[in-house]
């Protein structure tokens, strides 16, 4: 019989074209990625990938496999969604992973309003997005709340499913006195020659302020690094940097900073994701928690920032 688990492993590299990008999507390690698609092969006793420049393409076999695999895999994650949703009682342990901001906003209200309607164990891991993809995959947690920014957006993996519940922007934050803060919209071109606060090396927030700035046509100086929005805004009170905040994470400014849209504008959506094989009640209850906390179908309707009631990323 073959397994839907190396079935996925090749979808994956049909669709990205390479081992290394399929590994990453699924967030796994490519030899793992590997060894599934050996296995695979001397299921199905043909050749399914062969060498094509500096990645791989699929032989008329491997064609076949992955375009009948999709149906399987669809078909597969239906059937045990059909069979979670007879059991209609929402019990058992609610496993969230959230972004830091939709950790400390949201996730605690769903929490509560979760534990005061069901007999359920909830527990909140916070992460940066690609974590909690990766806790999702793994099984660690059963439905993650993600953000994906228009300039950096982040691909939900095989064998997941997602819903966009909130819209949300990012402004610049500067030093009151600072000579663009009178300006209805800041260019961020115009800031090429200013010091930058920001999220430490590595982190994905890191990456996107950086891609961000370089697509503005300079490399931005980041003097301060912090994991805490209400730090940025700190050293840009104390005269020292400017930042780039997600509205989602601010409550009230501190004196002394300004807090204004970019051009261009920079937009994230947020989604609740969940995996397609796990998407019982205990599943349906927290993703129609999440969205409500952040305001239903308003919040996709428009992109008005929601009004969070404690600071975030």
């Amino acid at each position: 019989m073959l397994s839907l688990e190396r079935i996925r492993a090749l979808c994956a590299v049909a669709e990205t074209g390479s081992v290394a990008a399929a590994a990453k999507l699924l967030h796994v390690t490519p030899s793992g990625v590997s060894q599934q698609l050996a296995k695979l092969e001397r299921e199905v006793g043909a050749r399914l990938l062969e060498p094509s420049g500096r990645g791989v393409s699929l032989t008329p076999a491997g064609r076949l496999l992955a375009e009948r695999g999709s149906d399987l895999l669809a078909r597969a994650a239906a059937v045990e969604a059909e069979i979670g949703s007879m059991r209609d009682e929402v019990v058992g342990p609610i496993r969230f992973g959230a972004f830091v901001a939709a950790s400390r906003v949201v996730l605690p209200s769903v929490v509560a309003a979760l534990s005061a309607r069901y007999p359920v164990q909830v527990s909140v891991v916070e992460a940066e997005t690609e974590v909690t993809l990766e806790s999702l995959a793994r099984k660690r947690v059963d439905v993650g709340v993600v953000d994906s920014w228009e300039s950096a957006p982040v691909r939900i993996p095989i064998g997941m499913e997602s819903k966009l519940i909130h819209r949300d922007s990012a402004a610049v934050a500067l030093p009151a006195d600072h000579p663009l803060a009178g300006l209805g919209t800041v260019p961020l071109r115009k800031l090429a020659d200013t010091a930058w606060v920001a999220w430490g090396a590595g982190t994905g927030f890191r990456e996107w302020l950086v891609k961000t700035l370089r697509g503005e046509g300079f490399e931005p100086r980041v003097d301060f690094e912090a994991s805490d929005v209400s730090t940025h805004l700190a050293f840009v009170a104390a005269g020292l940097a400017a930042a780039l905040v997600p509205r989602l994470a601010v409550d009230d400014l501190p004196a002394g900073v300004a807090l204004l849209p970019t051009d261009p504008p920079l937009l994230r959506d947020i989604h609740v994701v969940w995996r397609s094989d796990n998407a019982g009640p205990a599943v349906r209850a927290g993703i129609a928690a999440v969205e409500e906390a952040f305001g239903g179908s308003r919040s996709r309707e428009s992109r008005t920032p929601y009004t969070p009631r404690s600071r975030g990323q």
